[in-house]
């Protein structure tokens, strides 16, 4: 029951601090410390340094030797990496899933879709938009590629927050309507294709 315990407050810990770094409100090169950490979850230092370790797995923090726990920094020049790996790794997942996508999951993936329409700031929009990609492949039943392909979601909607941040406008995403007419129509090629062409227009 206490490592179950430990690991809940581990998770809550990981995706707090994902969130505040991929938003920007923990800066590049930032210190994370544990003991702050630890007093505002009201936890040990074992659960902080647990989820140390998944924000080091998901690209977000790194271990400095003498300088301890950092914010990852912050390179624009990993976003062409990023993409890559996105076209390499998306469209398999997607043409996995698109057969296999449940009535439930197409409602969330078409909740998130309006969501992402309807954002009346970037922030929202991103998080919306990492939701919307992520349950168009939810049913790829490949769950280390899932896994994989999280981790590049949160380092993409991390560059962008940072590099559109001043410049972002409430748009409608056609590719994003395209891609669900394709699903709704149990046509795998069609949606991997507007996908494919969708994710090169990334940085």
């Amino acid at each position: 029951m206490e490592t179950a315990a430990k690991s809940t407050i581990s998770d809550r810990i990981t995706e707090a601090l994902s969130d505040q770094i991929i938003r920007g409100d923990l800066a590049p090169d930032e210190k994370l410390r544990q003991d702050h950490i630890a007093r505002a979850f009201e936890t040990s230092h074992v659960p902080v340094r647990e989820a140390f370790l998944r924000l080091q797995a998901r690209g977000l923090a790194v271990s400095l030797p003498r300088r301890g726990m950092r914010v990852a920094p912050f390179n624009p020049s990993e976003m062409r990496e990023i993409r890559e790996m996105r076209l390499a790794l998306e469209p398999v997942a997607l043409r996995h899933s698109v057969p296999r996508l449940t009535p439930v999951q197409l409602q969330e993936a078409e909740a998130a879709r309006v969501a992402c329409d309807e954002a009346g700031d970037i922030a929202t929009w991103e998080a919306e938009n990492r939701r919307f990609h992520r349950a168009i492949l939810a049913a790829c039943a490949m769950p280390r590629m899932l896994d994989q392909i999280d981790d590049l979601h949160r380092l993409s909607g991390r560059y962008l927050l940072a590099t559109y941040r001043s410049h972002w406008e409430e748009r409608s995403d056609r590719d994003h309507r395209a891609i669900m007419v394709a699903i709704s129509q149990k046509n795998a090629e069609s949606a991997v294709a507007i996908l494919q062409r969708h994710l090169k227009r990334l940085g």
